[in-house]
Formats: C-alpha cells, structure tokens, sequence
C-alpha cells in the first residue's frame, strides 16, 4: 500500500476536488438556489443562511481547485472532511426530522422535492465515501502530481557526493 499510495492519493485528490469543483461551480452560477437549498434545511438563524448560501460555492471551488492542484493538501483535505461532515448530519437530520427537501448538493435544492427523502440514503452515502477519502487525505497528504510535492522536493537537500573517493578509469 505504501508503494501504491502516491497513486492512490493523486485518484483521491482528483475525485474529491473534481466534486467539490462541480459542487461549487453549480452553485456559484446561480445563487439564489444555492440561498434555497441552506434555508430548506431549516438548521441556521435566517440572518446567516444568505452568507452561508453565498459563500458556501466558494469555499466548494476553493477547496476543490487546492485539491485538483495538490496545494496545501492536508489543510484543504481537512476543511473538506469537515464540510462533509456537516453536510452529512445536515441531511441526517432533514431525513429524521421528515423534511422532503432535496440536498442542494449540486445546485438546485430546497422545499417541496416529494422524491427527496429516496435520495437521503444515497446523498449520505456518496458524502461518507467522499469524507473517508479527504480523512485519507489529510493523513498522508502528498501524492503524485502535486504543488505540494514539487515544493517539497524542491526544499530537500540533495545528496551530498564524496568528491574524496576515486573513480576507477
């Protein structure tokens, strides 16, 4: 596993940050849904839910872009598990309390969605999957292909030579 994980982390990191950026870039192309979506689930004071709606796709092509590129992986591995978890007890909890709201999660959301509650199992299960691979993440950070690992290897000292030995003719 260890041999494999660069390569591992690279698929991770693309999957992860490939859904955040569709997440984000759905909802940043119409905001009013994305304000929709964060007032259905009836979890934040009204005052909060605009900036909530409004900056949440942000955070989502943040997070998504630092992913895709492999910045600051383990910080925005960290910040993603976190949003997904929030994300996972806030459909959790639409489903226990009856809401039939549909999750928002790529655009769209809010009230009204009679065939939203079929969709809970499915949300939760894709957000616990998209959560263990951030955990992964955030644990071993560097993977192929990354900013990360170019700034890292760019750090390391090389070897120093023994000019001192001869070389045989």
């Amino acid at each position: 596993m260890q041999r494999f994980w660069p390569w591992l982390g690279l698929l991770a990191r693309v999957v992860v940050g490939g859904v955040w950026l569709i997440a984000g870039w759905t909802k940043v192309t119409d905001p009013a849904a994305s304000v929709r979506a964060v007032r259905a689930y009836e979890l934040l004071p009204e005052d909060v839910v605009p900036t909530v709606g409004n900056g949440l796709p942000v955070l989502e092509l943040s997070i998504g872009l630092l992913l895709v590129v492999g910045l600051a992986q383990r910080l925005s591995a960290i910040v993603s598990a976190l949003l997904l978890l929030g994300f996972t007890v806030g459909i959790a909890s639409a489903w226990a309390r009856g809401l039939q709201i549909e999750c928002g999660c790529f655009g769209g959301g809010g009230a009204g969605d009679a065939d939203a509650a079929s969709s809970y199992s499915w949300d939760i299960a894709r957000d616990v999957a998209l959560l263990a691979l951030s955990v992964a993440l955030a644990w071993r950070p560097l993977t192929r292909w990354s900013i990360d690992g170019v700034i890292s290897s760019a750090a390391r000292p090389e070897p120093e030579r023994d000019l001192t030995r001869s070389h045989p003719a």
